[in-house]
């Protein structure tokens, strides 16, 4: 045999592509689902009355596949360290341990538990917070020029129309305002009336030129009643300088269901037909962490969205420690979403300075390594950009920073606009600001530093959730 004549072999590499097919989790393997037929599970309706809303309902989905010893940690992190409550839809909880019968070990090990049902064991007891961690890491409420409209980017805001979810992510940034409270938090509320809020955040964006870009938030949009979501998207259609309206919506993954239902299909036919007259553009933003979670339904789901005129599906995942932490699980995401749902990789998040997050942050310079580990296997237009969203500047690719001291774990940014709160300040686009690395990923010198400048840090976060603990057992007393 020539050597052209020579089969060709496959070069290794550090990853190996291979294309996967969808497969939707058999939900009848989980007890409390036995008998559920293929139409329930394809009901929005049967989905939302079937939430997972506390501990008595988990177990009774499981039924004796899960140990005692599973609940008493996540009850022990619902009232101790948990920033959200409790809500996961079946079509969430049927892609933990997606491949077999779930037990405990193997629910404890699954990337998708890790940040839908944090268990306490999975927080650090060295620094469960960063001291400098805060309830609005990204002074989002700082920059409301109307309530729930955040505008802090020159030509961009996020409008917050909504406080709730169909489920409830661990780490959510928003959790100072979104979801019920908790026994260590107690969530803000908004003020307005929802026809006020959403009329004040119109008139804004009639009176602001210079905003061309709204992504419509929570919140996520599929808790919206669908004719007043269209309302507000078809006004926003109505302003000539708005071209780009994104909606975020976990939903599309963690509740396909929803968008599945001919009333939304509709009416995103209506809205996309008129979007080509005004010459706007409407996208859809997911939020997906882990291969795991993307399911015939979700590409169903997508496609219905697609076929309807959208311009395009992107996914926001966040990086999580425990959960998508390795450029091989970030690569099998990336080709799972593209190859098998039609959802372009856009972006991961650093997870934010929020409390109780340190678990599963990471540091910029592990972020930087994962970026490099992601290059070149995935097409340009689809690779995701890793990104960390630094206080009072915004969305920066890891490699952005000006400086980086790596012993203390601070890293400096700097940018080039002013926020809606700096209106009048000569210094904003000169200083450098700051972002933080977990402590626990600091050399010695730098642990030790922080425990000295800060080491009373988990003793006043302890007694600050032992006072919220006391006031809620106490209003119950009340209430009884």
């Amino acid at each position: 045999m020539t050597v052209q004549q020579q089969s060709p072999r496959q070069l290794e590499q550090p990853y190996q592509y291979r294309r996967v097919e969808l497969v939707e989790p058999d939900w009848t393997r989980i007890p409390g689902w036995r008998d559920v037929t293929a139409a329930e599970w394809e009901s929005v309706q049967w989905q939302r009355a079937h939430c997972v809303k506390n501990i008595r309902q988990l177990r009774a989905v499981f039924g004796d596949l899960i140990e005692e010893r599973f609940y008493a940690d996540l009850e022990r992190d619902q009232a101790e360290r948990a920033t959200m409550s409790m809500l996961v839809p079946p079509q969430m909880v049927n892609t933990m341990v997606p491949h077999g019968v779930p037990d405990t070990d193997s629910l404890y090990a699954d990337p998708v538990r890790r940040y839908m049902l944090p268990v306490f064991s999975d927080r650090r007891i060295d620094w469960p917070s960063h001291p400098r961690a805060t309830r609005d890491s990204l002074h989002e409420h700082d920059m409301w020029v109307a309530e729930g409209l955040t505008h802090r980017y020159p030509t961009k805001v996020l409008a917050e129309l909504l406080p709730t979810c169909p489920q409830y992510c661990g780490h959510c940034t928003r959790m100072d305002l979104v979801g019920n409270s908790t026994p260590v938090i107690d969530k803000l509320k908004f003020n307005l009336k929802p026809v006020d809020r959403v009329e004040a955040m119109l008139s804004y964006l009639r009176s602001n030129s210079g905003v061309r870009d709204v992504v419509v938030s929570g919140g996520d949009v599929a808790n919206m009643p669908w004719p007043r979501l269209e309302a507000f998207i078809d006004s926003l259609l109505d302003i000539e300088n708005i071209r780009d309206i994104r909606l975020a919506t976990k939903a599309l993954m963690g509740l396909p269901q929803h968008w599945l239902q001919d009333e939304v299909r509709a009416g995103m036919e209506r809205l996309n037909s008129k979007s080509v007259i005004t010459g706007a553009s409407i996208a859809i933003h997911t939020h997906v962490n882990h291969a795991n979670s993307i399911t015939p339904l979700v590409a169903k789901a997508t496609r219905a969205m697609l076929d309807t005129g959208v311009r395009d599906v992107r996914n926001q995942g966040v990086l999580m420690g425990g959960v998508n932490d390795d450029a091989h699980t970030l690569l099998d995401l990336c080709f799972t979403l593209l190859d098998g749902a039609q959802i372009m990789p856009y972006y991961f998040y650093m997870c934010d300075m929020i409390p109780f997050s340190e678990h599963w942050r990471v540091s910029v310079a592990r972020a930087q390594e994962l970026q490099h580990g992601i290059m070149g296997y995935l097409p340009g237009f689809a690779t995701p950009r890793i990104v960390c969203d630094v206080p009072f500047v915004g969305k920066r690719w890891v490699h952005q920073l000006e400086s980086y001291d790596r012993e203390h774990g601070v890293s400096y940014w700097t940018k080039n606009y002013r926020t809606s709160i700096e209106r009048t300040d000569p210094d904003a686009l000169d200083r450098t600001y700051e972002y933080y690395d977990p402590i626990y990923t600091l050399p010695v010198a730098g642990q030790a530093w922080w425990k000295q400048h800060a080491g009373d840090h988990l003793a006043a976060a302890e007694v600050a959730a032992k006072a919220s603990r006391d006031a809620a057992e106490s209003q119950k007393s009340l209430s009884v």
